[in-house]
């Protein structure tokens, strides 16, 4: 990183599993603690645009990790679609218009991968954004995503600010949500498979035909990645990305189908029931790879493979739950 020392960097939703990720990796790569700003939600509310107006200006971060995000797996975005969309568009747009005001030049927005169509060719390239139908299920918080990508997009070509977005695909790993309705597929699954062993039941049922292909990355993985592209020299950067296509995919290359991932969930957390599929419930898209080729051209690329990745999960939610 360059001239470190005079970075005041401001990681919005550190509590998080992909913020505090980017906390872990800026420290390791020779950041200060007293260099990395937060505040909690209790302590700065990202949907208030008074509040967050104020604390840009008390604080003058110069670069800013917007991580923070109302996330959840397909049954939250199916109950809640009306705070998932608000509450991202909300503060996407006070954290970046408020970075602009204050002068922060260099800014990472994290997407997510649900800002494809759901019909995308596979593997999903940058340039398949806004080609089709998204999928019903998320589109709420797609929507607001790709709000955010043009965000950055019209603030970076209209006043020059470089502000940078990052589409992960699917993570997981410590600091994971392991709410038994809310969370996303690789938590939800880690938990129920875990109480189903300490009851003894002798099957799982889970959404879905089991069939769709999911790719999914380690959030450290993930935070290398952050870091890697925020530290980009500009000439670089702008050499690979599109002025008005100017995220990039990150990924792992390689995808599984639930049904696979549900084998090999069980099989870490040890339990030998039968797994059920429930077909009447949805699938979501049928698959979703990214084509991470910009990103692996630039230099990097994951380390954390799936079957450790899931160890280090599940150790993780027995540090963090009471069973």
């Amino acid at each position: 990183m360059s001239d470190t020392l005079s970075e005041k960097i401001y990681v919005a939703g550190h509590r998080g599993m992909v913020g505090s990720a980017i906390v872990r990796a800026l420290l390791a790569q020779g950041v200060l603690p007293s260099q990395i700003i937060t505040r909690t939600h209790a302590e700065l509310d990202l949907t208030n645009q008074q509040a967050v107006q104020d604390f840009f200006a008390e604080e003058g971060p110069t670069q800013v990790y917007l991580a923070a995000a109302k996330v959840g797996g397909i049954q939250a975005n199916n109950t809640y679609p009306g705070e998932f969309i608000y509450d991202n568009l909300m503060l996407q747009a006070n954290v970046i218009h408020a970075a602009h005001q204050h002068g922060v030049q260099r800014l990472l927005f994290l997407g997510s991968s649900c800002i494809y169509p759901k019909h995308a060719p596979q593997p999903m390239a940058e340039d398949a954004l806004l080609t089709g139908k998204l999928e019903p299920t998320n589109e709420p918080y797609a929507v607001a995503k790709i709000a955010g990508i043009k965000l950055c997009e019209s603030y970076s070509r209209q006043y020059g600010r470089d502000y940078r977005s990052v589409m992960p695909t699917n993570l997981y790993g410590p600091g994971d949500n392991y709410h038994p309705e809310n969370s996303h597929v690789i938590p939800a699954l880690l938990r129920r498979f875990h109480e189903a062993k300490l009851a003894g039941a002798t099957q799982v049922t889970i959404w879905g035909t089991g069939r769709p292909r999911r790719e999914f990355l380690y959030v450290d993985d993930m935070a290398s990645a952050s870091v890697f592209v925020m530290n980009l020299a500009s000439d670089i950067y702008r050499a690979n990305i599109q002025p008005q296509l100017s995220h990039i995919n990150v990924g792992c290359g390689k995808d599984i189908t639930i049904e696979e991932l549900a084998t090999s969930v069980a099989s870490t957390v040890r339990y030998t029931g039968q797994i059920i599929f429930d077909v009447d419930k949805p699938d979501g898209a049928p698959r979703k790879l990214m084509n991470s080729a910009c990103l692996n051209n630039l230099g990097w690329r994951a380390q954390v493979g799936l079957e450790s990745g899931l160890r280090l999960a599940y150790a993780d939610m027995l540090k963090r739950i009471s069973f």
